[in-house]
């Protein structure tokens, strides 16, 4: 799954309106619609915003698999 997959995934599955979603973390609707759309991407700033704002970790945000180590 992609970042803005998974940011479309957690916010319907939380029943929030994307306008909600920018209000918490304090970016314009426009803005937070490009993440969604996968025509942006936040800053580190705004992505602890959104980790905090779903309860997650950053790597589990992003969807990010670390590598088995051999």
């Amino acid at each position: 799954m992609t970042f803005p997959e998974h940011l479309y995934q957690l916010r319907v599955c939380k029943r929030l309106l994307q306008k909600n979603v920018a209000k918490e973390i304090g970016v314009a609707l426009q803005t937070y619609q490009r993440y969604e759309y996968g025509t942006s991407e936040p800053t580190l700033s705004k992505l602890i915003a959104l980790a905090d704002f779903y309860g997650l970790s950053l790597d589990d945000l992003a969807c990010r698999e670390l590598p088995e180590k051999e």
